[in-house]
């Protein structure tokens, strides 16, 4: 059974390489109306392997004619479409789960060439993908209405959940495969019609899968892809046909467009950037945290929006916490994501790269202790890739920017904090509220963090507060801006309306 397994990994990764050889410098093609389309823009940007530097294809940056015959071809399927039974809809995302499914490796190999994740870490974004598409298969129960007999005699009234029309999301680079399905399933599952607009970065992942969804024959115009940068994503706010915008990114970026959406009169649900701090109680199991801790900081090479930012350390955990961590660091193997045994793949990008070397020299020159730099790392065979080692800080304070700034990259900051309370007042003093977790023994401390602490997502000893699909993926402060967030319920609310039935007969 192993020796099978290998075959077909082996099998599956022949495939991937080819998908990637294939679109070796070639302009990648938008998907409307049910067909693939060139891109007549000149004007395009190279998708470069994070960890060998080649190119692997490039991403148009396409125009506002191609984005508005996106969403004429998504308004023009919108009738057909919510007149399509709710049942035949999910089967077409039963379809595509089992598409995604068939060819899970392939879609995971191709992640991690363009984006740069270990590839045990895009198998985990893919099981995820999966688990969003089919969270959105119960959209028959989920968009159920609710109804009261006689409100007043012979009248009755009800509520029917209603599919509004074209919606788009604005994906990020970090998560390119899974991001999307946050919003689209939801969004076709409850009648809408869709347009993905894939970060330029890391465009691959969308096109293969978009190939698997064309292949199961969803119908025209349903679900859209267009490539490019801002004059999409204006031109697509700016329509007077879309209904509204998913995005996931940073908070300047998504500010401004969250100002831009309601000028427009659309709806919105922008999650933005984080500061996620993570306190370490005394009581707390130190080994096991160590553990949760390396993957929190670690994981994606730092580049999750729950990734952990900063340790609390509270009272007398803080030196042999710090001493952990940094022997647990250095243990950890940097690599080439597609090699199996890599615990950790180069930064998305040289940028990215740049601008974590930027915080950890801002760290030595604000005053803190450089305890594991991670500057400088050879990966060998890989010269060219965009690596960051892991680094550990310890004396640090909560103005440093290494501290109160996201860093989005593989870098622990240590605060020694004397109590709780103390803790607290710090994440406050954040304007972020993504995520934070607590590591302890104690119910009560669990209770009163849980109860107190100002973010969206709650960790109770987990070190990536990731909810399941059937969960929001929530946030707070200046870590999200809208009403209702992507996953489960709060997706099927976004993506319909709340129509009020009062109804008499003679």
């Amino acid at each position: 059974m192993l020796r099978k397994n290998q075959i077909e990994r082996e099998r599956r990764t022949d495939s991937a390489k080819r998908e990637v050889n294939a679109l070796a410098g070639q302009v990648v093609k938008n998907y409307i109306n049910g067909r693939w389309v060139e891109s007549k823009s000149k004007e395009t940007q190279d998708i470069i392997n994070p960890a060998t530097g080649e190119l692997l294809a490039k991403t148009p940056m396409s125009t506002a004619e191609e984005t508005k015959a996106a969403i004429e071809a998504a308004k023009q399927a919108f009738d057909r479409w919510r007149r399509t039974p709710v049942f035949t809809r999910v089967r077409y995302l039963n379809r595509i789960r089992d598409a995604f499914e068939n060819h899970f490796e392939e879609l995971s190999e191709i992640l991690t060439k363009e984006q740069g994740k270990a590839i045990d870490e895009a198998r985990g974004e893919y099981r995820r993908t999966i688990e969003n598409i089919e969270c959105a298969m119960s959209a028959p129960s989920l968009q159920m209405g609710y109804n009261t007999e006689d409100i007043a005699a012979g009248i009755d009234e009800m509520v029917i959940k209603q599919p509004l029309g074209v919606f788009f999301c604005v994906a990020p680079f970090n998560f390119p495969g899974m991001v999307p399905t946050w919003f689209w399933p939801f969004a076709v599952a409850t009648g809408n019609t869709y347009i993905v607009k894939p970060s330029p970065q890391v465009p691959m992942s969308q096109v293969r899968q978009f190939e698997l969804i064309h292949e199961i024959g969803l119908p025209k115009g349903v679900l859209n892809m267009v490539n490019g940068g801002p004059e999409v994503v204006n031109t697509l706010i700016e329509s007077p046909d879309t209904i509204g915008m998913s995005f996931v990114g940073s908070t300047r970026v998504g500010k401004l467009l969250y100002k831009k959406t309601a000028e427009h009169g659309k709806r919105a649900q922008v999650q933005a950037g984080a500061k996620n701090f993570l306190t370490i109680m005394p009581d707390a199991d130190l080994e096991r945290t160590v553990a949760a801790l390396l993957t929190s900081f670690y994981g994606c090479a730092g580049q999750r929006c729950l990734a952990g930012g900063v340790v609390l350390a509270v009272g007398d955990i803080h030196e042999p916490l710090r001493d952990a961590l940094v022997e647990g660091s250095k243990a950890l193997k940097v690599g080439y994501g597609l090699e199996e045994g890599v615990q950790m793949g180069p930064l998305a990008s040289k940028q990215g790269m740049e601008n974590v070397l930027k915080y950890i020299e801002s760290g030595v020159k604000e005053g803190a202790e450089l305890l594991l730099d991670g500057r400088g790392i050879k990966v060998p065979g890989y010269e060219k890739g965009c690596f960051v080692g892991p680094t550990v800080f310890d004396k640090v304070t909560p103005e440093m920017k290494i501290a109160s700034e996201e860093i989005f990259g593989p870098v622990i900051s240590i605060i020694h904090v004397k109590n709780l309370d103390e803790a607290i007042d710090i994440i406050h003093a954040n304007p972020y509220g993504n995520a934070s977790s607590v590591f302890t023994s104690s119910g009560a401390t669990a209770r009163e963090y849980q109860y107190r602490v100002k973010a969206g997502n709650i960790g109770v000893n987990i070190g990536v507060v990731a909810p399941i699909a059937t969960f929001p993926f929530s946030g707070m402060k200046d870590s999200f801006f809208g009403d209702l967030h992507g996953q489960g319920k709060d997706a099927v609310d976004f993506f319909t309306e709340n129509k009020v039935v009062v109804t008499r007969w003679f």
